[in-house]
């Protein structure tokens, strides 16, 4: 599709959007502040964002107690690694090119804070039980080279509602079985058996 009205410039994007407030760019840091350590200590959830030599992308959740990101010194965090599907998407990126982005939330708290810079795996069998939880130690560790670090502004979660419970449409249910079943040319018994399967791993396998 050839769109006229395609934005392809610096040029054109700034006649659009504007130009940013000074005080805007100054807010972005090299390091964590006080108030960035007290929001990662609250937060529960991130999404990290990784890329490949190749330009892929891929983002992943991770959450546990609030506060499972460790803060090791003002330049420096460790994201613990739980069991999960063995894809690894995010791990291989990083051997690869070692840069990741950061998205802390924290519930009922309409700002995030933003993370961006270096990454490297680790196996140190000292952190990993540093990182325990529900008496089992970190599968690895992810440990995060802060190089900008700054909070972002609340309109995007006052927009969608997504702290307000009344305006939530209702659980969505994401049957792995039935998407499973239905490419392998299963049936309903299949979809039940592979959905019993992974609640029993959610139970089970945290």
């Amino acid at each position: 599709m050839n769109d006229p009205h395609r934005i392809s410039t610096l040029e054109q994007l700034r006649e659009r959007v504007g130009l940013p407030h000074p005080a805007t760019a100054g807010k972005v840091l090299t390091s964590l502040d006080a108030e960035a350590r007290r929001f990662i200590a609250r937060s529960p959830l991130i999404v990290l964002a990784t890329t490949d030599d190749a330009g892929g992308l891929d983002t992943s959740p991770k959450g546990d107690d609030p506060g499972f990101v460790l803060v090791e010194d003002e330049r420096t965090l460790v994201i613990p690694d739980r069991p999960g599907n063995k894809l690894a998407y995010g791990h291989e990126n990083i051997i690869a090119t070692g840069r990741v982005g950061i998205l802390f939330l924290v519930p009922d708290t309409p700002e995030t804070l933003r993370i961006n810079g270096r990454a490297e795996l680790t196996r140190d069998p000292a952190l990993l039980e540093r990182l325990a939880a529900r008496g089992k130690p970190a599968v690895l560790a992810t440990r995060i080279f802060v190089e900008e670090c700054f909070f972002h502004c609340g309109k995007a979660f006052i927009r969608s509602r997504l702290w307000q419970p009344d305006s939530w449409p209702g659980a969505a249910k994401v049957s792995f079985g039935r998407m499973y079943a239905a490419r392998a040319g299963g049936d309903a018994a299949m979809a039940d058996a592979i959905d019993e399967a992974i609640a029993k791993d959610y139970r089970d396998n945290l």
